[in-house]
């Protein structure tokens, strides 16, 4: 199986910081189209997310649940499916104790994504993660997948190391999603 690994916030739906109330996630401009135009490669995907508003005590677990079932409904609109949702609750400077730790699962870590491939049979090495920062570009190339960063101006380090260059750079997700079709292509 292949996947698209996608960031929730600010790569498949509009960037709402902490935004834990379903009925304000849409989805990003083109991002349904996008989409369809990987599943027509056979694409499968999963959202890989940082969700330390949990370990800040800004929302709790339980409201991943209801976050799940909307991109979901969201994708179900568009005739697209959803085949995974991880996220990782973490962060190391949080409030809420059993969430305060460091761990292998919070991006720039590929434990998310590792964690999809041993649950779903994903080839990591046929698949692609996209995002909007290089943490993501960092646990997609660390977990062995191709990278995609969306440029959107959200990247605010830009701390360049040897697991933070992506693949490709694009500037919405539909561009990305050419992207992706295009290297499918003349791989071929």
């Amino acid at each position: 199986m292949r996947a698209i690994f996608l960031d929730k916030d600010g790569t498949l739906v509009d960037d709402v910081p902490y935004n834990a109330e379903p009925r304000r996630i849409t989805l990003c401009s083109g991002a349904g189209a996008a989409l369809r135009l990987l599943a027509r490669l056979d694409y499968r995907f999963f959202i890989i997310s940082n969700q330390d508003g949990i370990a800040h005590g800004y929302f709790g677990e339980d409201a991943m649940g209801c976050i799940e079932r909307r991109l979901a409904d969201l994708l179900f609109r568009e005739q697209l499916a959803l085949d995974g949702f991880y996220y990782c609750p973490h962060h190391p400077d949080g409030k809420v104790a059993p969430y305060a730790m460091a761990c292998t699962c919070r991006k720039p870590m590929p434990g998310m994504l590792q964690r999809a491939a041993r649950e779903h049979g994903i080839d990591l090495g046929a698949s692609w993660m996209v995002g909007d920062i290089l943490h993501d570009v960092e646990a997609g190339n660390r977990a062995g997948c191709r990278t995609l960063l969306i440029d959107k101006g959200n990247e605010t380090e830009w701390q360049l190391g040897p697991h933070r260059v992506p693949t490709r750079i694009a500037t919405d997700l539909y561009a990305a999603a050419v992207m992706i079709v295009k290297h499918d292509e003349d791989r071929r």
